[in-house]
């Protein structure tokens, strides 16, 4: 055996030495984990399972752990999942992409569905060249600064610090290239909101986040500061959001870093827990009385946004506005469903509180009009509309603009991981672990938020020439039917009769 042969033979020998050690010392470890969680196990007094089935009982936390994720990739069919399901997701990712979003051999959807949505085609639909882009809308007219805007389809509250910096620098960009506003969510505006350059609608939390004092209270200097910025063109008043209504927002302290203090005005590394509700906003009258200040004070359109549970407090609210002048009335209300999403929520407020936007767009539309406020007051629908047939659905039954949060998530990639509220998002989004972030390119992801806006307005334009109107905007009730619990589906106009005919008359 020649030297070089013999030295390859002893280094072989020294790695399987090596190797065998340290496989030893695994397998000790092991041995020794297993007998530590054994006695631990039939020791404690909390869980039978684990007591019952020392060792292997911890494999029933790991099985339905993994369960979430072999449920979404493996066994789900299409339209199966909640809250979105991978028809709905598909859509959004391929629209984002600016890739053909045609689909063969008909439809997955089970349009037999009580609920389901079906739009009335015409027999001479409008051919594309009569076709016509949605024309503008003026909110808050009577305001110093009103704000005009074409744009149908808007980003709904999302603020940073639930969200990344480069989350935030992509939707902000993308929303610039797109045309359409940014809602700044509770935790106000960010500077990585104002460098994309988006038209931006400033939330006023119940922690007053970025307008208030130390003391959490409205102050007039910051509003003023706030309103100078010639991006912010609107003020929403959050009284609640549709998945926790009566429940207010929760950013853990890891997530509450000097800077989101600082731009919030909160104290750095504890945990920023908004009120459930405004304390200086204790009935209707508070509220007009809140919107009229922000109104004086910033000289820009004022609303609110809210989750309703019943036409009560409406019919109070627009009573209130009536007896004071309908100048005193919000310049647009958005309009929150319990199918909203968020970061974190108790499971009872998710599952069981507040109505459906499929329900309660319904209701503010009519009230409205039958109070006579519905020209003065806009209409913002918000709350799990991230389609082209769900936004033509709300330009039906009334809404004047539609935004969404988790559509746009879906834009800069989310993959409905169900990990938003534990910073350890797996594509950055919301989450401010660097490691993570790195994942998430905002010039990139700016392009597929700006595709996915031209793409669903312009199918929900092809929605609307199916229908014989020449813009989206022009959708009425008699242009969509819903499908019944019997079985046949019934015009919207009949089922839901508008209560001001001169707003749902055919447009030719």
């Amino acid at each position: 055996m020649s030297g070089s042969e013999s030295s390859i033979q002893n280094f072989l020998l020294a790695t399987l030495e090596i190797f065998s050690v340290i496989l030893l010392v695994v397998l000790t470890l092991i041995l020794v984990a297993v007998i530590v969680t054994y006695i631990f196990d039939i020791t404690q007094t909390k869980t039978a399972i684990r007591r019952n089935y020392p060792v292997i009982g911890h494999f029933r936390y790991f099985f339905e752990h993994l369960g979430e994720f072999f449920r979404q990739y493996f066994f789900a069919m299409d339209r199966e999942e909640l809250p979105f399901n991978r028809a709905q997701r598909s859509w959004v990712y391929r629209a984002g992409k600016n890739l053909p979003n045609t689909v063969a051999f008909g439809s997955t959807r089970d349009i037999r569905r009580p609920g389901s949505i079906l739009f009335v085609n015409c027999p001479f639909p409008t051919l594309g060249e009569d076709a016509v882009p949605p024309g503008p809308v003026t909110i808050g007219e009577d305001c110093q600064h009103p704000y005009t805007t074409a744009s149908l389809f808007n980003i709904s509250g999302m603020s940073y610090g639930a969200l990344s910096k480069p989350a935030v620098l992509a939707l902000s960009m993308g929303a610039k290239r797109a045309g359409c506003w940014m809602n700044t969510g509770e935790g106000a505006v960010s500077p990585y909101h104002l460098e994309g350059g988006a038209d931006i609608v400033f939330q006023i939390g119940t922690a007053k986040n970025g307008v208030r004092d130390l003391a959490g209270n409205l102050n007039d200097d910051k509003l003023k500061e706030a309103a100078a910025l010639p991006q912010v063109k609107m003020f929403e008043i959050k009284l609640s959001q549709g998945a926790k209504p009566g429940k207010g927002g929760i950013l853990p302290a890891k997530k509450v870093t000097e800077e989101i203090a600082e731009i919030r005005g909160i104290p750095p590394g504890k945990d920023a827990i908004s009120p459930n509700r405004h304390p200086d906003i204790r009935s209707s009258s508070d509220l007009l009385d809140m919107i009229e200040r922000v109104r004086r004070v910033t000289g820009k359109p004022v609303g609110f946004k809210t989750v309703i549970g019943g036409p009560q407090w409406l019919d109070s609210l627009f009573d209130e506005i009536n007896k004071r002048g309908a100048s005193s009335a919000p310049d647009f209300i958005t309009l929150d469903g319990s199918d909203g999403g968020t970061g974190a929520a108790p499971m009872p407020l998710i599952d069981a509180v507040g109505l459906s936007l499929r329900e309660s767009l319904y209701i503010l539309v009519d009230r409205l009009n039958a109070h006579g406020l519905r020209d003065r007051v806009k209409v913002v629908a918000s709350g799990k509309l991230i389609t082209p047939a769900d936004v033509a659905w709300a330009l039906c039954v009334g809404a004047d603009f539609i935004t969404s949060a988790r559509g746009f998530m879906f834009a800069l990639g989310c993959i409905q991981a169900l990990q938003c509220n534990k910073n350890s998002c797996p594509t950055g989004i919301t989450t401010h672990d660097p490691k993570l972030q790195k994942g998430l390119v905002p010039e990139v992801k700016a392009d597929r938020v700006a595709n996915y806006v031209t793409n669903l307005v312009h199918e929900v334009g092809v929605i609307a020439h199916s229908c014989g109107v020449k813009s989206a905007r022009d959708l009425r009730r008699q242009h969509a039917r819903i499908v019944t619990a019997d079985g046949p589906s019934v015009a919207l106009d009949e089922r839901f009769p508008p209560v001001n005919p001169s707003r749902e008359e055919v447009v030719s």
